[in-house]
């Protein structure tokens, strides 16, 4: 007859687990190895289906960020003249490369400083896509024109 022990360290050995989760599937199991890797296996598919879905919704969410990005604008003004145009998410890696390098940082913070002492500006411009018409209208009388049948 396998001892208890036996039984968790086969679990443990069979799918990696720890000795608490092996024993603790094995009781629920009441002493059936088969019955316990089967919990266990199900157990961790589940686990790893429910990972999978928040990993595509984080990288839906990034994508979504990532494109409201490139459709902000970053525009440093000086009076009514635009020095200089770039999306928002080139500013936002921009900021991360400061935070990264204190050099970098202290560069940036003088920079705009030196910006702000000088009259400059930054303008965010979201360009809206969703009011997109057509540059070439398609004629109403194209219908008329047709043979009939």
């Amino acid at each position: 007859m396998t001892s208890e022990l036996e039984k968790i360290d086969l679990i443990r050995a069979r799918l990696g687990v720890g000795y608490k989760e092996a024993k603790e599937a094995l009781d629920a199991a009441e002493g059936d190895v088969v019955q316990a890797l089967i919990s266990l296996e199900q157990k961790n598919r589940d686990w790893n289906e429910k990972l999978y879905g928040k990993g595509n919704e984080f990288i839906a969410q990034f994508k979504s960020i990532i494109e409201k990005g490139h459709k902000t604008k970053v525009k440093v003004k000086k009076d009514d003249k635009t020095v200089v145009e770039f999306p928002a998410t080139i500013g936002a890696l921009g900021v991360l490369g400061a935070m990264a390098s204190t050099p970098i940082l202290i560069v940036s913070a003088l920079g705009t400083i030196a910006g702000l002492a000088n009259n400059y500006r930054l303008e965010f411009d979201r360009t809206r896509e969703d009011n997109w018409q057509p540059e070439v209208e398609v004629p109403d009388d194209t219908c008329d024109n047709q043979p009939q049948h």
